[in-house]
């Protein structure tokens, strides 16, 4: 028999544990009034003979008492019951003194790998964790409910960011209102901020807003490149302003005014790049961040985006130096160039700026690409209309909403958090009856469903001052000082989201099959989604709150739900046999499947994710072979809402190799060229869960990543 303790460690039965904590109890009362060892033996036999495979800690505690009382050995009872509060005391007193050594010492397994964009070893960095073990010993005893955190411990939900739920002012993520903020004026630490009337100000002054703004937060944040296109218009007519009172003729005024205004642009992309890369938010890391390039979302300055957009494109093509001078592939900003009409055809207009976005992402990971097309098939608001719009970060995406003017509105709103069901804990529950599968995923449901409730209970008690940037200066709204950001939680502005992890391996242990296989498999996979999309919506109903379902990046949290599985099912083959889950719906990183494949038939799962998920293919390098990017753009946009393109792109210091650094069978990286394995030697790039990281990973990721499999033959190109 195994014993589930209460931090969701599982142990072997012991019956000395039992006997020692009677006669411990024993010790406290009169000779008359102690348990005999064959009343002992009696009660220890009873719990064995009970026959369980599984019994919680919680459970056995109280058959003891029972038994004790229903011999007679009430004074015996009491003191027990006093044991085991008095030991309750002691395991809720503050367990944050060892983390924190093992975290300082870089001992700590969990923070070392817990973000692959930070690094553990760095003061920054050890600050924010240092907070995070604080907030999340402070969560665990005082915030949420018993049951909840036994269920997070177990790997049978997954309760995020535990590490900021102390504050009860911080949200997830969001689309920063950045127009709102440069047009209208904003503040920064009580210093105004007006209205810049250049666009390398603007630039300037836009990653100094970015940063604050992830500085109050713990998700990441999108902007766009539209809000930033006026002032190209504002820089060129000042430049035009001054050749003509210099009275040079007409042609030579635009000449050299465009001139002028090409150097700005490109002094401001890199002054834009530089700062992001560089500076340190709160959160001991670069701004996460995602860049939108959306020309459809203006008419009046399109040609003054599509120069920026181009001017983006060619400097992450370049990439950025490394602490050798080398160019590399830098980790952020994201960027997410939108397929549409005006670009989608070699004989569109702006065709030029795919077949450069094709280019970066061949030699550095990003653009990642969303359909405008598909996404107004799905994204309908109330009036009808279909809407287009980036996602917040790497994959979260907003619900349709239209103001109280009935306009379409994206920036400026945000999502208030995230908790994960393990689909693949549901699954070996149910032993396969699917009668009970049904019956464990709505009560695991309704499990995640209190444990949302009290991320948006906590987060509706901020008020604008937590964070004024925020909620009083126009990054998310205009509240007065003092004013309640409750309204702002309702009425579908905001979302908060039910993530989902391991649609593969619930569906392989259910069925026998793959989702994947266009049959029972997938038949099965797709009733799943639906089920989380007809809880979502009930309690969207009932409570006006947006529930949405989410594609779930658990990056490291793959690795513990795959320990939480094999410790209490054990190992069984092409379920728990590896140290990671699959990812939201992904067909398996194992498993081979051609790119078109996978993307349209991921796509059908995409639809069911609307609080967020992303697609992706992983490919060879394809730097000398533009023609098959350019294909899978195309399909992209035909066929699925949101998609990326994963190739490698690492360096080795020691000896100058460029190209894919290996993983061998222990896990470890290496240079395939000269056998360096010190990780402060090697630049690494490798997208997890959406985004680029670059500081290594955990062992479950690290193995997920051995095992990806090319969906693209490139053959052709290397002959």
């Amino acid at each position: 028999m195994k014993i589930i303790k209460r931090d969701g460690h599982m142990v072997d039965y012991s019956p000395e544990k039992i006997e020692n904590a009677i006669l411990k109890a024993n010790m406290e009362v009169e000779e008359e009034d102690q348990a005999s060892s064959t009343q002992i033996r009696n009660i220890i036999k009873y719990i064995e003979g009970l026959g369980k495979k599984r019994m919680l800690v919680e459970d056995i505690q109280d058959i003891i008492e029972k038994k004790l009382m229903s011999i007679g050995k009430y004074e015996l009872a009491k003191k027990y019951i006093t044991y085991r509060y008095t030991r309750e005391l002691v395991r809720k007193s503050n367990t944050t003194d060892l983390a924190i050594k093992e975290l300082i010492d870089g001992e700590n397994e969990y923070w070392n790998t817990e973000n692959s964009n930070k690094n553990a070893k760095v003061v920054t960095t050890q600050r924010d964790y240092l907070a995070g073990i604080t907030s999340t010993d402070i969560t665990r005893r005082f915030l949420l409910p018993e049951d909840i955190v036994r269920a997070h411990d177990e790997g049978i939900i997954h309760f995020h960011d535990a590490d900021y739920f102390a504050q009860n002012a911080l949200h997830n993520c969001d689309l920063i209102n950045l127009e709102d903020m440069l047009q209208n004026g904003t503040n920064i630490n009580g210093v105004m901020i007006e209205k810049p009337h250049r666009f390398l100000t603007a630039m300037t002054i836009a990653t100094q807003l970015i940063t604050a703004v992830n500085s109050s937060q713990y998700g990441g944040c999108t902007i766009t490149l539209t809000h930033l296109a006026p002032f190209v218009r504002a820089s060129y007519e000042k430049y035009l302003q001054k050749y003509k009172d210099r009275k040079f003729s007409k042609e030579d005024c635009e000449k050299y005014a465009k001139e002028d205004l090409a150097r700005e642009i490109k002094d401001g992309v890199q002054t834009f790049q530089y700062q992001i890369n560089s500076m340190t938010t709160t959160n001991g890391q670069a701004p996460f961040l995602s860049v939108c390039m959306y020309l459809g979302e203006t008419e009046e300055y399109k040609e003054e985006l599509a120069m920026v957009i181009e001017e983006v494109l060619k400097q992450r093509i370049e990439g950025m130096k490394n602490e050798k001078g080398v160019f590399i592939t830098p980790a952020f900003p994201k960027l997410l160039y939108v397929l549409e009409e005006d670009n989608i055809h070699e004989d569109s207009k702006y065709w030029y700026l795919t077949e450069l976005a094709a280019k970066c992402t061949a030699k550095r990971m990003v653009p990642d690409y969303i359909s405008e097309k598909v996404m107004k098939q799905l994204k309908i608001d109330k009036n009808g209309n279909g809407n287009c719009y980036p996602c917040m970060g790497c994959r979260s995406f907003l619900t349709p909403y239209v103001d109280e003017n009935g306009k379409p509105k994206y920036y400026g709103r945000f999502n208030q958090g995230v908790v994960t069901i393990n689909l693949v804990d549901v699954a070996l529950t149910s032993d396969k009856d699917k009668d009970l599968f049904w019956k464990i995923m709505d009560e695991r449901l309704e499990l995640c469903h209190r444990a949302l409730q009290v991320r948006h209970k906590r987060l509706s008690k901020a008020t604008s001052d937590v964070a004024p940037i925020l909620w009083q200066y126009g990054a998310l709204a205009r509240l007065k000082k003092g004013e309640s950001i409750h309204d702002l939680l309702h009425h579908g502005y905001s979302t908060i989201s039910l993530g989902y992890a391991g649609l593969y391996e619930c569906v392989k242990f259910m069925t026998g099959h793959s989702h994947t296989d266009n049959g029972e498999g997938k038949e099965f996979g797709l009733e799943v989604m639906r089920h989380l999309n007809d809880a979502c919506n009930k309690w969207k109903a009932e409570e006006d709150i947006d529930y949405s379902v989410y594609g779930t990046p658990i990056e490291s949290t793959t690795y513990k739900f795959a320990k939480a599985l094999r410790e209490r099912f054990g190992v069984i083959k092409g379920i728990t046999d590896r140290d990671y889950i699959t990812n939201s719906y992904h067909v398996p990183v194992f498993e081979e499947i051609d790119a078109f494949t996978k993307l349209k038939l991921e796509s059908e799962f995409q639809n069911l994710s609307p609080g967020g998920a992303i697609s992706y293919i992983e490919t060879p390098n394809l730097t000398n072979n533009i023609d098959a990017v350019i294909e899978v753009i195309k399909f992209i946009y035909d066929n699925i809402m949101y998609a990326e393109l994963n190739t490698k792109s690492d360096y080795c210091h020691e000896c100058g190799y460029t190209g894919e650094i290996l993983i061998d069978d222990n896990l470890e990286w290496y240079c395939p060229n000269c056998g360096n394995r010190d990780h402060d030697k090697m630049n690494v790039a490798r997208r997890t869960c959406g985004y680029i990281g670059a500081n290594f990973w955990n062992k479950g990721r690290t193995q997920e990543i051995k095992e990806r499999v090319i969906h693209i033959d490139n053959k052709d190109d290397e002959e």
